[in-house]
């Protein structure tokens, strides 16, 4: 076995020629990934599942393994990054895997939800793995600049002994919490939070086109929609916290209207409106529960309070 094997976890500092790591998984954000930690300096081993996808990032002085066991044992730090949880299983539960990573430290930056991410965190700790829980927030594009943000959760020493080689990807870097499952928790509501305001805007521009208004011409009028939802972002965080909802600028009963009005104009152009309907109908039933004077983000605390009341009505019957 190389001496770099033998290498204690927390003795790798990013640049040092004994840096070494492992990336499992070569889609578009894992070669971002492995090719930031070889321009950085570290010694990186890489592995996919389909043959190929690691001859550039050899070029560039990574080591090509013929095995994900393989790419393991090189590293005392392998960072895991596939399209969901289920692939990582795939990989990482095979016997010689397993195996392979007793001992040594494991980052998951694949996407999925928190209860995969903790069901992964109990298996590591039942193998020996020293396990760590991440997200990222950034597109590939970003991953070695110091745009990137990595989110992480799981013990606060293993993450500091890490940290030397993770800031070789640039960017920021934050520890969440030692449950195993907040990285993915915070990374699955902006998650939402992300898809919903892209719905939204392509929805928009159908909707615009529609009456005539080209994309380029909506688009600046569309950022300035956006440049106001930061306060606003800040003002609904208030609001959940302190239980205050507030309705004095636009209480729900005006917004419901201004939602009636998208959703009978892109009905009348034939163009589906069951988002804007499903907003709708959640803003009419917190309505309808007495708060109509209330701000929007009395919908949140309705949602959950739902949320609630469905959790304990499954839990009664099981």
């Amino acid at each position: 076995m190389s001496s770099s094997r033998q290498t204690p976890l927390s003795s790798n500092p990013a640049g040092d020629h004994e840096s070494t790591v492992t990336v499992l998984g070569l889609g578009p954000m894992g070669r971002a990934l492995a090719g930031a930690f070889v321009a950085a300096g570290v010694r990186t081993t890489v592995w996919n599942r389909t043959p190929g996808r690691d001859r550039e990032l050899i070029e560039q002085g990574a080591t090509g393994a013929a095995s994900a066991a393989e790419a393991v044992a090189a590293s005392p730090l392998t960072v895991v990054c596939l399209v969901n949880y289920d692939a990582t299983d795939a990989v990482l539960r095979q016997e010689p895997v397993t195996a392979a990573l007793k001992g040594r430290a494991l980052v998951n930056l694949s996407a999925d939800i928190p209860g995969r991410a903790r069901d992964t965190g109990r298996w590591a700790a039942e193998h020996g793995i020293a396990y760590l829980d991440g997200a990222i927030m950034t597109p590939a594009a970003t991953i070695g600049t110091p745009r990137s943000v990595f989110l992480y959760s799981g013990p606060e020493e293993l993450y500091e002994a890490q940290r030397p080689v993770l800031d070789a990807l640039g960017g920021s870097h934050t520890r969440l919490g030692a449950d195993i499952g907040r990285a993915a928790a915070f990374d699955i509501a902006l998650l939402d939070l992300f898809w919903t305001s892209m719905a939204g805007y392509t929805h928009a521009l159908a909707l615009a086109g529609a009456e005539g208004v080209t994309p380029r011409e909506l688009a600046p009028f569309a950022q300035g929609i956006g440049a106001i939802l930061p306060p606003l972002f800040e003002e609904f965080a208030k609001d959940a916290e302190s239980g205050r909802y507030s309705g004095e600028g636009n209480p729900l009963t005006s917004a419901v209207s201004t939602m009636t009005h998208v959703v009978h104009a892109s009905e009348a152009h034939g163009i589906d409106a069951g988002i804007m309907r499903s907003i709708e109908g959640l803003a009419r039933r917190t309505v309808a529960l007495g708060h109509g004077a209330d701000g929007f983000s009395r919908i949140a605390e309705v949602l959950g309070r739902w949320s609630g009341a469905a959790t304990g009505t499954a839990s009664s019957r099981s």
